[in-house]
């Protein structure tokens, strides 16, 4: 049975790096980009011990196996990756900060669990869990990545803004949790 909840041990990190790896554009072939989506961003197992302190990460569990993770990147981390400080500025812009809010850092489920639920159960967790804390959650996906706007679109996420930059087409993304959660 696969359940999700908050990042417990060093191995999960290690573990999301594992996966991570494996779903960067680099490593996939253009039919697996098209169908199944991909990770943009790499982290670092120092850089992802930074991000759980400040607030744990979500991981879905499938026994001992790590079956998909959604990381919390705290307005606090924008710091942390100068490469998203541009993604900060726009949703300062767009007057987010009035919220308490995190951005979803990355969104991953590794290919043995796709079309099993998990990416719904990742979110699930991350309401049960920082709803108390937080107000909604902003990510921006690649317009390309068409399972990936698909899978938010369903979970509950809403377009707040469009823009291109040198390497792609955004969506500015946001799930507001002072809504009914979606069935």
């Amino acid at each position: 049975m696969i359940e999700a909840g908050p990042v417990e041990r060093e191995e999960e990190l290690e573990q999301i790096l594992a996966l991570q790896r494996t779903n960067l554009p680099a490593q996939l072939s253009a039919e697996e980009l098209a169908a199944d989506g991909f990770v943009t961003v790499e982290h670092t197992l120092d850089l992802l011990k930074r991000m759980h302190a400040m607030v744990p990460s979500i991981v879905a569990r499938d026994g001992p196996s790590l079956a998909g993770y959604a990381l919390v990147m705290p307005v606090e981390c924008r710091l942390f990756i100068p490469i998203l400080e541009p993604m900060f500025a726009r949703l300062d812009s767009l007057g987010v900060a009035r919220q308490r809010f995190y951005v979803m850092g990355q969104v991953c489920v590794g290919k043995r669990w796709r079309g099993m639920g998990v990416f719904d159960l990742l979110y699930q967790a991350h309401r049960r869990h920082l709803r108390s804390r937080f107000d909604c959650v902003v990510t921006e996906v690649a317009m390309r990545n068409i399972r990936s706007m698909r899978a938010h679109e369903r979970v509950g996420f809403t377009v707040i803004d469009r823009y291109r930059d040198a390497t792609d087409d955004w969506a500015v993304i946001r799930w507001d949790w002072s809504e009914p959660p979606r069935r």
